[in-house]
Parts: C-alpha cells; structure tokens; sequence
C-alpha cells in the first residue's frame, strides 16, 4: 500500500480505504436514509436539526466498518444497515453534547446546534438522538447488541467525566488508556463486534471481531494525539499541540515526560500550569523535535499489528481485503 505523509487526515484516509466495496457505497446510502427517517413525524426542528448534523457529518468510518465486517461474516443485510445507523446515531448524538460541553460553536465547517439554540434545547436534541440509537439497536433484534450497545455509552460518558474531572494535568497511562478506549475504541469495538454477534458464527470468530475494532480503534486514536503535534493546523482543525494546551496529556507527551521529567516545562504542565501558553508553547515544541512521536507511533503499529492478526482465519473477500488495508495504514505510514 503506498504510504502517505503523516499529516494526511485520518478521516479522510479511513473513508477511502472502507469505501473500497461496492455493496459498501451502496448500502451507506440506506443507512443515510435510516438515520434520517428517525426524525419523520417529529418537531420540525428536530428533522431540521438532524438533517444538519448528517449533511455535516464525516466519513461514516463506524457504519462501514460495521457493513464490511457484517458482510465478510454473512450478516443480514437489512440488520447491518440498522445496527450502522443505531452506532452512527449513537456518535452523532455524542458530538451534540460534547459541542455543547466544550463550548465549540464549529464542527467541520459547519455551525454546531449549540452555536444556534440555548442549552436546553441543544441537549434535549442529543437525548432524542440517543433515544432514536437505541431504539434501532433494539430493532437489530438481538439482546447482546443492545446491551453492548448500552455498555458502550456508559463508557462513553464515563470517560468524558473522567477527561473533565481527573485527567487535566496527570501524566498516567493507564488513565490516558482509559481515555482513549472511551472515546474512540469502544464504538469502533461495538461497530465490528456488534456486526459479529448478528452474523452466523461461532463465539470465537465473534470474539476476533471485537478485537480487530478495539484494537484498531486505539491505533487510530493514537495516531490521531500523533496528528495533535505534527498535523498542519488547517488540515487537522485545531491549533498544534491543542490538547496539552488543555492538559490533557496522550501519548507522545508521555514519552517525552518520562525520559525528561527534570524539564522546566514538563514541570510546570504537572503543576497545573498548562494554561501557561508560553511554556507550553516551548515543551510542545521539543516534543516534535524528540523521539517521543516515533515511539507513540511504534506503540500504534502493535495495535494495528494485533488487530490483523484477528483477522487470521478468515476467508480472503473484498471485505477483509480493506480491513487489512486500514490496519496496515498504521503500520505503513510515514514519519
């Protein structure tokens, strides 16, 4: 696979490896019009809202990765399409909220409901979308989905209070671990484990699929906190080094924290000083130039290394031919 430079979005690489099949592209587009149909017959705003947020809305990494996996392991079709849109509802309605938490009056060029509304009326459109999710999980008909389904949103949340709490200014990998399960691997876990507990296989098989998602899941997230300090701001959508500006310490700023810990600055960002622009502005410089962005990226490769090996055993189709591919994105990509 020809590799590219570590500055090209992720979304953008992710939605055109899963886009690869055709019965992907076409179903995608009922799963559009499945999530779309949720707000038919309710208040006007509601369907205007919703319609808002799909127009807005990214690649639809979670839906293909349910279709591909859905379709490699003979899943009903109709039953993966409401299972993507239940997970796509269930981002969706995520991304209101956290807007909403964070104050973000932008999302992908586009104007956040937030940016428009007053809070009430903003976080009671997530609830309808939350409600909407799992009432399509409901309908996939299976017991487990919806109770992973409902599993993953509490780890969802879980995480976002533990970020909001506890997480500013602590230099710790099992909570940066943590995080990033919630906020990324869990819903693609649930995305290829969901679509494995409705196909017709064996417990094994449907166990290897939830571990492709989680262990894919952390790569990307990984790479994505890699992007944070070597990204193009334009490209990335946020300014360099933004989560450590907020003190949220990931993975290259761990490295660097534990081969430096006498560093001015990286004592300063452990005191709680992170808004200290200055300083920061210097350690997330010297965390660009040191080896803490290559390791971080290592540590991704052996994510992305374990969520092919789960792939193992299955039979060569289009379908594992680009779930291979975006995990060897990770493990190809240049410095």
């Amino acid at each position: 696979m020809q590799k590219l430079p570590l500055q090209t979005p992720l979304a953008y690489l992710i939605g055109e490896i899963l886009s690869t099949t055709t019965l992907v592209k076409a179903n995608v587009e009922k799963v559009e019009e499945r999530m779309r149909a949720q707000a038919n017959e309710r208040h006007p705003d509601l369907r205007v809202a919703l319609d808002n947020l799909l127009v807005s809305g990214g690649k639809r990494v979670r839906p293909k990765l349910v279709l591909l996996t859905g379709n490699m392991l003979g899943a009903d079709p109709e039953k993966l399409i409401t299972l993507a849109a239940a997970i796509e509802l269930l981002h969706t309605a995520t991304l209101v909220h956290d807007d909403l938490i964070d104050g973000s009056l932008m999302r992908r060029g586009n104007e956040t409901i937030n940016a428009n509304w007053t809070p009430a009326a903003t976080v009671l459109t997530g609830d309808f979308i939350f409600a909407r999710a799992a009432k399509l999980a409901a309908e996939t008909g299976s017991l487990t989905v919806m109770e992973e389904f409902a599993e993953t949103l509490a780890i969802m949340v879980n995480g976002e209070l533990t970020q909001m709490f506890d997480a500013r200014g602590l230099a710790s990998r099992e909570n940066y671990y943590q995080r990033i399960y919630a906020k990324t691997g869990s819903l693609f876990e649930l995305s290829t484990h969901g679509a494995a507990i409705i196909s017709p296989v064996d417990a094994e098989i449907v166990e290897k699929a939830r571990i492709f998602g989680r262990e894919l899941g952390t790569a990307f997230q990984i790479v994505d906190d890699v992007l944070d300090f070597t990204g193009d701001q334009t490209a990335v959508g946020k300014p360099v080094g933004s989560d450590l500006l907020q003190g949220l310490i990931t993975l290259p700023a761990l490295y660097y924290i534990e081969k430096h810990p006498e560093d001015k600055e990286v004592k300063s960002l452990l005191k709680g000083h992170f808004h200290n622009k200055k300083e920061m502005g210097i350690l997330i410089e010297n965390i660009r130039k040191s080896d803490a962005i290559q390791l971080a990226l290592e540590e991704a490769k052996e994510y992305a290394a374990r969520a092919l090996q789960s792939l193992n055993g299955q039979p060569q189709s289009e379908e594992r031919h680009a779930l291979e591919s975006l995990a060897e994105y990770v493990t190809n990509r240049n410095v």
